[in-house]
């Protein structure tokens, strides 16, 4: 069980969606807490041990030093068959939760430490994610 998941859900599960994946991101895109953040490139869907796994590398690099927002939660639900399961039998059950991202998008922000150290950490957690990503900085 992820720190990244929601408590409660209108729907159990969600269809994929892909009509509304197409495009720029219309929201979320500037910074609005802090002075530097990590903004996406490319779509696609990042789940809560990415988003977590970042976290800690960025964390770890600064050392306790500044403050990070994290500006996305994965709400959307992803359904899984059990291995060796025959074809039918309907969708599978919940396996995780991931947030659909779309170019644009500020994922994480941070403020109160040196360009050059928001700079490297924003990097590594970068490696942590499945989408290309650029720094941004007001």
């Amino acid at each position: 069980m992820s720190i990244f998941q929601p408590k409660k859900v209108k729907h159990r599960k969600w269809q994929k969606g892909r009509g509304r994946f197409r495009g720029a991101e219309s929201r979320g895109t500037a910074l609005a807490f802090g002075s530097f953040g990590l903004k996406t490139i490319g779509r696609g869907w990042i789940n809560g041990r990415q988003i977590e796994a970042a976290r800690r590398a960025m964390t770890r690099y600064v050392q306790r030093g500044g403050k990070i927002w994290i500006r996305i939660f994965p709400d959307k639900p992803v359904t899984k068959k059990g291995t060796e399961v025959p074809m039918g039998g309907g969708k599978g059950s919940v396996d995780h939760y991931v947030a659909a991202v779309k170019p644009g998008r500020v994922l994480f922000e941070m403020d109160g430490i040196s360009l050059n150290t928001a700079q490297e950490a924003l990097r590594l957690a970068s490696n942590k994610l499945s989408i290309k990503t650029r720094f941004v900085s007001k």
